[in-house]
């Protein structure tokens, strides 16, 4: 995938002599000039940042975080270093997309469709396990990544990679939350209800394909940003993981702001006013999508390898010629995902588990076959970390949740404390993991940092186990401050902490050439094995025995699967799976490419065997098969 309005993906990078950062704004440039254009006004391989300040004396181009004492004494002036340092490699334009994203989109109307699971389906008599499965399949977009990442790629539209699609995108998010509005303005969740399970069934369907369909919204967004971001960071690696904490800073910054009335108007049973908020929230990426706040330079027909597909579309059969495996592995584990949830949601369970085990499988053989041993590795510990993290969230969701007569000695929390409070306390605390991370975390190695994560995180769901065996009662304590001090504080810390390196590590893994596409199959494939461990965690919850609606609940299989699922499979699998991972600086390539010559033309090959060096290198990049240059994505 490509970059909108292509201008230099470092655009306020300064020369090595200290000359002022020079900008490629002129949309009528042809591709091959931009590029050189491009190389020029960079003048070399590393940037010399704007913010000299917080460099590596050994490497005067490695950005070094800033101390504790910077951060906590200092607040305002670290915070400006921040984003001097962040804006020596991103543009203002493409960080000012990225926080508009991540805070009206990720953080917004997603995060409020995905709050709204809980009120809305339990309301409509939905038990826990089928609620975690119909949250799945909302989820399934984003398993989708790696079809959006590829048709992106390889399909210009109006000679865009990324502009249309984003574009298209919105417009079927304002689709779901038209078709939203106008369920609950007629009233329609109350005629279902009265008429009886299979109404409220085909409600409930109706319901998830909305929700959906502003799921996909999210996460196209997301993966055009991601993909842009992740080619920058493999170019320039000192960088480090600023951009990745900008971008959750954004996003919790969004959730924090939904959260806060979401809770109170679940309570109140103001659906309706919620999906206008939903409806208001995602066009807000529209104009500057629009306009081209995405660096992405026009493609035309004339490229080498680009051909017309029809009117208004362009197909870079170059690109998939001399990649086509790659390619078409990383387009079937797109599809696969909507696929695999929509037949464990409305055919079998066991049968949508069987299917996903094999795709697991045959994924992982292909990517074997396919891509480096490193890559590989690092793609295994990936598939292992995110399929042990089994979920048995809604089953927590729905013990906290309900109600005296389901469950006479529980927590009861309603939706203003469970979503709203608890909720902007846990975004508050991410906001800190965000800070502590980029100050005391970024500067250890992967290895160090996932395993400290990991043994931390084993130990949050004791605060679950603690509530639901009712041990804090026993001492005094009461529900909503253990819960609010334990699970609110301890767990989000945690969850962050988790999120922030494996980020990095999937844009640092990306291929020169075919950054986004296979940026989007690694995160592609995290998401794909979540989905796998929500649908274990449903089948755990319904096969358990509990009972989760209506007159007489029953959790008293919960105990043991927070202590099976939640502490004991996530370490025993998560840790040695780290050891599959290089052991280097989050600061540091983790494959060298070019090494590897993964994929590589002959041109390039040539290059190489020659021994030229980078001038005449530079000098013959208009001669390059353009089929291998960074704008395939």
């Amino acid at each position: 995938m490509d970059d909108i309005n292509r201008i230099d993906p470092s655009p306020l990078i300064s020369s090595q002599d200290g000359d002022s950062s020079t900008q490629v704004t002129d949309d009528d440039m042809t591709y091959e000039s931009y590029e050189q254009e491009l190389i020029n006004s960079q003048g070399s391989d590393k940037p010399t940042t704007a913010a000299n300040s917080h460099t590596n004396e050994d490497d005067p181009h490695t950005l070094t975080p800033p101390t504790w004492h910077d951060t906590f004494f200092h607040p305002f002036t670290s915070t400006k270093q921040f984003f001097s340092d962040l804006s020596s490699f991103f543009s203002w334009k493409f960080l000012s997309w990225m926080a508009v994203q991540q805070c009206f989109i990720s953080g917004g109307v997603f995060a409020l469709v995905m709050a709204l699971g809980l009120p809305l389906f339990k309301e409509l008599g939905i038990d826990a396990s089928r609620q975690q499965l119909y949250m799945t399949l909302i989820s399934a977009p984003w398993a989708m990544k790696p079809f959006i990442g590829v048709a992106s790629d390889l399909f210009p539209i109006r000679g865009y990679n990324k502009r249309y699609f984003a574009l298209y995108s919105i417009l079927i998010g304002l689709v779901g939350c038209c078709v939203l509005l106008g369920l609950y303005q007629s009233g329609s969740a109350q005629v279902a209800k009265s008429a009886g399970p299979d109404a409220v069934r085909n409600f409930a369907d109706w319901i998830v394909i909305c929700f959906t369909a502003v799921s996909y919204e999210a996460a196209t967004l997301d993966i055009l940003g991601e993909g842009k971001y992740s080619e920058i960071m493999r170019k320039y690696p000192q960088s480090g993981s600023s951009i990745i904490s900008f971008k959750f800073g954004c996003s919790l910054l969004g959730s924090i702001i939904t959260q806060s009335f979401v809770g109170p108007m679940s309570d109140a049973g103001y659906f309706h006013v919620l999906f206008w908020i939903a409806l208001m929230l995602s066009i807000t990426p529209f104009y500057p999508t629009l306009v081209g706040w995405i660096p992405e330079k026009k493609r035309t027909k004339d490229e080498p390898g680009m051909t017309k597909l029809c009117a208004g579309c362009l197909f870079d059969k170059g690109s998939f010629q001399e990649k086509k495996t790659p390619f078409l592995v990383i387009t079937a584990c797109g599809l696969a995902a909507p696929i695999m949830a929509a037949v464990t949601t409305y055919a079998s369970l066991v049968i949508g588990l069987a299917v996903s085990a094999v795709l697991l499988l045959a994924f992982t053989f292909a990517t074997y076959l396919i891509f480096p041993r490193t890559f590989f590795l690092v793609f295994l510990s990936i598939v292992l970390t995110y399929c042990s993290n089994i979920s048995i969230g809604s089953g927590l969701s729905y013990f906290y949740t309900a109600d005296a007569i389901c469950l006479p000695d529980g927590p009861h929390f309603d939706y203003t404390y469970y979503i709203t409070i608890t909720g902007i306390v846990g975004s508050v605390v991410n906001f800190i993991g965000v800070i502590l991370y980029q100050n005391f975390l970024s500067g250890w190695r992967f290895r160090s940092a996932l395993i400290f994560t990991i043994v931390i995180g084993a130990l949050a769901p004791m605060v679950d186990l603690i509530i639901v065996m009712r041990w804090n009662v026993k001492i005094g304590i009461p529900d909503k401050v253990f819960f609010l001090l334990g699970n609110a504080i301890f767990e989000n810390l945690v969850l962050i902490l988790q999120s922030i390196p494996f980020s990095s590590i999937f844009a640092k893994i990306a291929p020169p050439g075919m950054e986004s596409a296979v940026f989007a199959y690694t995160v592609g494939i995290a998401n794909f094995c979540s989905m796998v461990s929500n649908l274990v965690g449903s089948g755990v919850i319904k096969w358990s025995g509990m009972t989760t609606v209506g007159e007489e609940c029953n959790f008293d299989s919960l105990p043991n699967l927070i202590v099976i699922f939640s502490i004991l499979v996530p370490t025993l699998v998560g840790i040695p799976a780290t050891f599959l991972i290089p052991n280097v600086l989050q600061t540091e390539n983790m494959i060298d490419w070019e090494t590897e010559q993964w994929y590589v033309s002959e041109h390039d090959g040539q290059q190489r065997l020659l021994g030229q060096d980078e001038e005449n290198a530079d000098d013959d990049r208009d001669g390059r098969d353009s089929r291998i240059e960074s704008h395939l994505l």
